[in-house]
């Protein structure tokens, strides 16, 4: 009897155990779909364009690279760089380019009274993107699904901080094959809505006001199942509107690309051809939980494209 009654109590500890586990690891969050205008500094300074038979050329440089160093010192404002090249001296830079750093020399080139090297950088990036989730106990939230990374997309940019910033949808540039469209907005630029802790690859994140709005359950990955399912979408304005979507296939590839998505709505298709840029970090709805977001098109077929599992979002979030 003893013994029963000692299995009975093991047996509900363990139904105990198993409740609070899984109570622990749901999330309770509020969907985004809004796009939002981002402006983050970057741990350097980005190389946005290099001109042919240049200095930066015949150093080796080229558009997507990161100078982190020069001489020595730290390059995080374009500043620092231009009263370096005033001296007309060799610059030694610390370059990043994908994961591996090397360094170059610099030889400036004069023209007329000043020096030039022939490459244009900047230590700030801004653009549009869309909220994925906000949560409402912490106001923390994830966006884009993927992160900021430099023009090439081999760099994935070390940013230090920065600010979120209203955004209106004022035109939509239809994807079509070969070509990615885009949503285009203007920022409120004097207004903050809150601050950017990191970028990483799966997601922006960062903290701001949550909007008062109804929160949803989220699925983990081995809820998601191929089938019917929406995204949220801010095509016009601030307005946010659902459209119908496929779950065409379930991976767990990792890189954004854990969904295989296929837009069915005639509204979305017609307005945008399907996926554009602007429209990552999209939330995407299954039976009424947050299961994850938008991140990629397919070039050639932008009816359809990726999206990553909100799990991993949430995961990137907290690792950050």
């Amino acid at each position: 009897m003893k013994t029963k009654n000692l299995l009975q109590k093991i047996v509900c500890a363990a139904l105990l155990l198993t409740i609070l586990v899984t109570f622990a690891s749901a999330h309770t969050l509020i969907p985004g779909g809004n796009t939002i205008g981002m402006r983050a500094e970057t741990a350097g300074l980005l190389v946005t364009a290099v001109e042919r038979d240049s200095p930066a050329s015949r150093a080796g440089l080229r558009e997507g690279d990161l100078l982190l160093e020069a001489n020595g010192e730290t390059l995080d404002r374009v500043q620092t760089l231009q009263t370096l090249l005033a001296s007309g001296e060799p610059i030694s830079l610390t370059v990043q380019r994908g994961d591996g750093t090397r360094d170059v020399t610099l030889t400036p080139q004069r023209d007329g009274e000043t020096y030039r090297v022939g490459a244009f950088v900047r230590d700030s990036v801004a653009g549009i993107g869309t909220v994925t989730y906000y949560d409402p106990q912490t106001g923390a939230f994830g966006a884009l699904g993927h992160g900021v990374a430099s023009p090439d997309g081999e760099t994935l940019l070390p940013i230090t901080g920065g600010v979120v910033v209203p955004s209106d949808v004022v035109s939509v540039v239809k994807s079509v094959a070969g070509a990615a469209g885009q949503l285009q907005g203007e920022f409120d630029a004097d207004t903050a809505l809150g601050d950017i802790r990191a970028n990483t690859a799966n997601g922006v994140f960062g903290t701001m006001q949550p909007p008062d709005a109804p929160a949803v359950e989220t699925a983990s990955a081995d809820e998601v199942r191929p089938g019917a399912a929406v995204i949220l979408a801010n095509l016009h304005g601030t307005e946010v509107r659902p459209y119908d979507v496929e779950i065409v296939r379930c991976y767990d590839a990792g890189g954004g690309r854990d969904l295989l998505l296929r837009v069915t709505d005639e509204t979305l298709l017609g307005e945008t051809g399907g996926i554009v840029q602007g429209m990552s970090g999209s939330p995407i709805l299954q039976d009424g939980k947050l299961v994850g977001a938008v991140t990629h098109v397919l070039v050639n077929q932008p009816d359809m494209g990726y999206g990553i599992y909100v799990e991993n979002m949430l995961a990137a979030s907290d690792a950050a």
